[in-house]
């Protein structure tokens, strides 16, 4: 039996560059336009020199100086468009992958490793957003047209086509030599800065922690550590561009200037007019112009290419069909087959060949001693986990054949770490359902045995909870989080520790909510240490190891653990009747 299964591959970056490509190819076009029309300055140039000033023509000046305003006029209009386009182009990036990050926030990393830290995906998206807005693209679209700038200059003559290949062909270089020396730099940064954001944000979260015992100071040392490392690559990224920044710009001026000294010599000779002199400098100046552009871009666009990559990347770890058959409200069973759960990202099974079956209107209990399995348990019978091997199913579909979010409108889950919104307390009971309607929020709360409790706040049920729940005491947190799982009177509801926080009321009340999930014909299953969690359960499960170690009715248990006095014991003494049964 393998317990690793090969993830599913998406075509996102298909996906991604093909919804953008019709805005592309109107770039494209554009750019098109803008680079013919560039060529209006050199060519009013040589008509100038060529035509006005031999034949003293004011007639033929004063025409083409009315068509070369207008062509102009074309030109930045154009310019306008294009680059109103790329900014389009960015906010379309936004809109396109902006979902797809705060999905793969809210379920992607319980259920596949990302490489990414923290909030690193929404500063990917700023970056390729800020790029493809500012003028850097531009530069990648002009660059094409530099062998047809380069072709007129060789139809000018022979000589100032070379003079002008030879420089394109040293900017050239340059641009690669740019890529390679500013690709390492700038992906190190990128990661230090991961690091630095990450340690900023665990700070953020931690900061009672940090305060109370006085290693703000060490965090300190550290922090200065890896900034510092950000820092010197960060500089050593920006140096190496400005510094093949500014060589591009002497080595474009200097080819001008070159370009300029070879028509003066072929006018000398006869071989050229004053008109193709000065027009070829222009024209030279023009088709360099994107290249110097790229090089002194080349930093942003090396950051928007990586942010692009990490984007990609993790669309396609996120990227799901979704089922095309509905399925019906599940309402017979639970059924786990030869389950084998791993931690995202890992092929270690902590959870190891657990199988049973839940009817509905059962409730039951899942004890063992720490690291014994029991959340992870918990975080697969949720969907959060995916299997690595045997099936979950609920009335005999398994949970990848639900869309997530219809599961999500079965399953009630109260985790070990209560996570509560800033908003409000109704708010956070409807799960932020803009259509919740009252009365179910109101149902839920009561189910929590919460109703009197929120009442009893001056503003109610609109009592903001701050972020995190800060405005509430833990207890107060945990029985807000419990009325959350009940909202919706699911199918199946998992508690996770729900009592660690809880008071003898709060005890009371989450054993009233558990036989209101039985009551109702839903399916309650409770991980808990203490045995006061345990008091509405029918049937106890004892982990060990990964593994089932027993199932069977409460009383069963009960009465061989009557005597114990602590949680800890009480477990141990479960475990220790499971072990000799099956020694027998």
């Amino acid at each position: 039996m393998s317990l690793s299964q090969p993830p599913r591959s998406r075509p996102f970056l298909f996906a991604a560059v093909s919804s953008l490509q019709s805005a592309l190819l109107g770039v494209a076009l554009t750019s098109a336009f803008v680079n013919v029309l560039v060529l209006t300055g050199s060519f009013f140039m040589l008509q100038v020199y060529d035509r006005v000033i031999p034949a003293r023509s004011l007639p033929t000046l004063v025409g083409l100086i009315i068509i070369t305003a207008t062509l102009f006029a074309f030109q930045g209009v154009l310019e306008l468009i294009r680059a109103l386009l790329l900014a389009r182009i960015g906010q379309s990036v936004d809109e396109r992958f902006s979902q797809m990050v705060f999905r793969s926030f809210a379920a992607g990393p319980s259920r596949k490793q990302t490489p990414e830290n923290g909030l690193q995906p929404l500063r990917d998206i700023d970056t390729a957003r800020a790029f493809l807005s500012g003028p850097g693209p531009t530069a990648l679209f002009d660059l094409p047209w530099m062998p047809f700038y380069l072709g007129l200059c060789f139809s000018f003559h022979v000589w100032i086509g070379i003079t002008a290949l030879t420089g394109a062909l040293l900017l050239v270089a340059l641009t690669v030599l740019a890529d390679i020396q500013s690709r390492e730099p700038t992906r190190q940064a990128a990661e230090i800065g991961i690091e630095r954001m990450a340690l900023a944000e665990a700070t953020k979260r931690n900061a009672e922690a940090v305060a109370s015992m006085g290693f703000e100071h060490r965090l300190g040392d550290r922090w200065a550590e890896i900034n510092a490392r950000y820092r010197q690559n960060h500089l050593r990224a920006t140096s190496i561009t400005a510094a093949l920044a500014t060589l591009s710009r002497i080595v474009r001026l200097m080819l001008q200037s070159g370009v300029l000294a070879v028509g003066a010599a072929l006018v000398i000779r006869q071989e050229a007019t004053g008109g193709i002199m000065i027009a070829s400098s222009i024209l030279v100046s023009r088709a360099l112009a994107p290249v110097e552009l790229a090089i002194g871009h080349w930093r942003g666009f090396a950051a928007a290419r990586q942010s692009w990559a990490r984007l990609i990347r993790l669309g396609e770890m996120t990227n799901e069909d979704k089922p095309e058959v509905r399925l019906a409200s599940p309402t017979v069973d639970l059924r786990v087959e030869n389950l084998h759960l791993a931690a995202p990202g890992s092929t270690a099974p902590i959870v190891r060949g657990v199988s049973f079956d839940i009817k509905a209107g059962e409730a039951i209990g899942v004890i063992g001693p720490s690291a014994s399995g029991k959340s992870s348990l918990a975080r697969g019978l949720v969907g959060l986990w995916t299997p690595v091997a045997g099936a979950i199913r609920l009335d005999g579909a398994s949970l990848s054949q639900w869309d997530r979010e219809e599961l999500g409108r079965h399953i009630g889950y109260l985790p070990q770490e209560i996570g509560l919104f800033d908003g409000s307390i109704a708010e956070n009971i409807a799960r932020f359902d803009r259509s919740a309607l009252p009365d179910k929020v109101i149902a839920a709360a009561r189910a929590a045995g919460i109703y009197d409790m929120v009442v009893r706040f001056p503003d109610g049920f609109d009592t903001r909870v701050g972020d995190q729940g800060a405005a509430l005491s833990a207890g107060q947190r945990q029985r807000v989080a419990l009325a959350r799982a009940l909202y919706g009177e699911p199918f199946i509801v998992v508690l996770d520790e729900p009592n660690a926080n809880l008071d003898a009321e709060g005890d009371a009340a989450l054993a009233r909510a558990i036989q209101g999930v039985s009551k109702r014909g839903g399916i309650a299953i409770v991980v808990a240490h203490r045995p006061s969690a345990l008091a509405s359960v029918g049937k106890v499960m004892v982990l060990a190891n990964g593994q089932v170690q027993a199932f069977g009715p409460k009383e069963d248990f009960l009465n061989q653990a009557a005597s114990a006095s602590t949680p800890v014991s009480f477990s141990a003494r479960l475990r220790s009747r499971s072990e000799g049964a099956a020694a027998q």
